[in-house]
């Protein structure tokens, strides 16, 4: 079987280079399974962005109708306080009157 040096320098080789292309698998394995997880961990950011813009975008809708709500709610404050202010000028009238009749 090893009959010359030649053999011998065969048989090294091939087992080296075995050994290389073992070697060479075991490490593009870890190469590729690196890869799948940090291709996982980017879709989970992808999804937890696209989470946030959704929830923002949510919370502008919600600002921009409320604000129109509120522009209303304003208006119907201001209106409730003018009605009162009218209402205790005509009470402070109609009681200056009582006391001017009184007068009399």
């Amino acid at each position: 079987m090893l009959e010359t040096s030649k053999d011998i320098l065969n048989l090294v080789a091939a087992l080296s280079i075995a050994t290389l292309v073992f070697f060479i698998c075991w490490a593009l394995y870890y190469i590729i399974a690196s890869g799948r997880r940090t291709f996982r961990l980017i879709k989970r950011i992808e999804s937890g962005v696209e989470k946030a813009e959704s929830l923002i975008d949510l919370i502008k809708d919600k600002v921009s109708s409320s604000a129109s709500y509120l522009m209303i709610l304003s208006n119907l404050v201001k209106k409730g306080f003018d009605f009162a202010e009218q209402r205790q000028e005509r009470k402070r009238s109609a009681s200056e009157d009582k006391k001017k009749s009184n007068r009399k």
